[in-house]
């Protein structure tokens, strides 16, 4: 309590230089852990609505029934919006007519691809930030204290006997801006490396759906009427079926 007391009565006590590095320092730290508290409820979602996607996409359902359901809840997220532009943009093509099979894939594909790119723009919003925070926050720390330092050492210009107690307080307060630098970009530089590390992982996931998702299209662009190909599903096609 005491160690509190006296960082607070260093920062009060501080020039109006270093308690602006402070201020911005902390007002740092608070808008990096909105971000990361925020990105974990995002992630976690998006890693649970990817896990219960796969699961009902491979339950050997009708993908036309599943892709109705997802269209009538609306806003889908992830995996789902992902299945969903590209399953519309097929169905679409497909009720053209005369629409070669390597073009109905082809737009799918495309359509696919925009969802996903809309998806890990949102599982990567604020990373910028965060990696921002954490690559600077020990610099402007570093600024306020090589400036309290400065002012520490000037004011000895005034004395004619220099000693340790005359410039030690100074010299304190001037680390803590240090201190409280750190403080604002290690957590900072964990999150970022934490959430950029899921974020590619569940690119890698969305990539790996979109050509199993093409794979199983791909057996249907050429048959049936036109329209949504009903009766399709995941695990009917080659290679669909999965424990």
């Amino acid at each position: 309590m005491g160690g509190e007391i006296s960082i607070l009565r260093m920062i009060v006590q501080a020039s109006l230089v270093v308690q602006i590095v402070i201020g911005i320092l902390l007002a740092a730290s608070l808008m990096s852990w909105a971000i990361i508290f925020r990105k974990r409820m995002v992630v976690r979602r998006a890693q649970r609505d990817a896990d219960r996607f796969e699961n009902s996409f491979w339950s050997g359902g009708d993908l036309s029934s599943l892709y109705r359901a997802i269209e009538s809840r609306g806003s889908a997220t992830g995996m789902e919006s992902i299945f969903e532009f590209g399953f519309r943009e097929f169905a679409r093509l497909r009720a053209q007519g005369g629409v070669a099979a390597d073009m109905l894939l082809e737009g799918s594909r495309r359509a696919m691809r925009v969802a996903q790119l809309k998806e890990i723009e949102r599982l990567e919003h604020s990373l910028a930030t965060l990696a921002t925070v954490g690559s600077t926050s020990p610099y402007v720390g570093l600024f306020g204290t090589v400036w309290g330092i400065m002012n520490a050492f000037s004011s000895l210009g005034n004395v004619q006997q220099a000693t340790l107690a005359m410039v030690a307080p100074g010299i304190s307060e001037a680390l803590v801006t240090t201190a409280i630098g750190l403080f604002a970009a290690i957590p900072a530089v964990v999150a970022y490396n934490r959430y950029a590390d899921q974020a590619s992982r569940l690119e890698l996931r969305y990539d790996a759906f979109m050509e199993e998702l093409s794979t199983i299209l791909q057996r249907y662009a050429g048959r049936g009427p036109a329209g949504v190909p009903a009766g399709a599903s995941a695990s009917a096609a080659p290679g669909g079926a999965r424990s």
